[in-house]
């Protein structure tokens, strides 16, 4: 069997239906699936996710450098600046929010700096409706399916706000420029703040400073290249079109940031682009 094989796998993808979650989180899912491979890595994003699984009460990773993290089967997986080594089988049926930038923010009592290279249990942030989180979801989907499940999720999050659901359109447009390659000093003139303010309310609210953030970014559009184009990646050129100063800075950035070089990069699928299986 192929080391990315799956049976039988269950996928749905939505869009938040609340008005109010639109612009903090851009995508929610459920996925069922089952892997041959016995590990994989999570690559980094920059971005922070919402996870619940369904399958056992139970998350864990394994940040490069560190030791492994355990938590229940409820989690806040914060913005992450190095690979991970995860477990697939917690993928067996697993449900997430994707956050925009910022997007976590009015859901947190902490900054979202607090956050990084973390995996917090729900618990831990929420109390109570963090612990029975999950308990909420099975219920959910045993009387209507994934999607009602999602929607329940939906609902958590609406519950859980401590602050304004409206995204701070000045961090927003900073992780935009960002995002984009702008350099950052040219972004902190763009919004008329000092370097320093950038690297506060970054910090506050996408869970990085913009520097780091910009690295992690420019990482993912380098895979985004790397999934989308034809043939055999032309590294030179990637390296050029994607912000590299040549092709040995992103050959340093990419061990760097994923564990792996270039040439061994092979995702489970181009639409699951962060996750690399290792075969053993």
């Amino acid at each position: 069997m192929p080391p990315t094989a799956e049976a039988a796998p269950v996928a749905l993808t939505v869009r938040p239906s609340a008005p109010a979650l639109a612009p903090l989180a851009g995508a929610l899912g459920y996925l069922e699936g089952r892997y041959a491979h016995a590990a994989e890595l999570a690559l980094p994003t920059g971005g922070v996710q919402l996870l619940v699984n369904l399958d056992r009460d139970a998350l864990s990773s394994a940040p490069a450098g560190g030791p492994p993290v355990r938590t229940g089967g409820a989690a806040l997986q914060g913005p992450y600046t190095r690979p991970a080594l995860i477990d697939p089988a917690q993928q067996r049926a697993v449900v997430w929010v994707a956050f925009r930038p910022a997007g976590p923010y009015p859901f947190l009592a902490a900054p979202v700096g607090a956050l990084r290279d973390r995996l917090v249990g729900l618990d831990e942030l929420w109390g109570t409706d963090g612990a029975v989180l999950r308990e909420r979801l099975l219920q959910a989907r045993a009387a209507g399916g994934p999607e009602a499940c999602l929607r329940e999720l939906e609902r958590a999050l609406l519950r859980r706000a401590v602050r304004p659901l409206e995204p701070d359109p000045a961090v927003r447009l900073a992780a935009a420029l960002l995002d984009r390659g702008t350099p950052v000093t040219e972004v902190a003139d763009r919004l008329g703040w000092t370097s320093r303010r950038l690297v506060s309310r970054c910090t506050e609210q996408l869970g990085l400073p913009p520097k780091r953030y910009a690295r992690m970014r420019r990482f993912q559009r380098l895979l985004r290249r790397v999934n989308t184009g034809p043939g055999t990646p032309n590294w030179a050129l990637l390296a050029a079109d994607c912000g590299y100063h040549d092709q040995a800075h992103l050959i340093h950035e990419f061990r760097a940031l994923a564990g792996i070089t270039p040439t061994a990069y092979a995702p489970r699928s181009p639409r699951a682009s962060n996750h690399v299986p290792l075969d053993g």
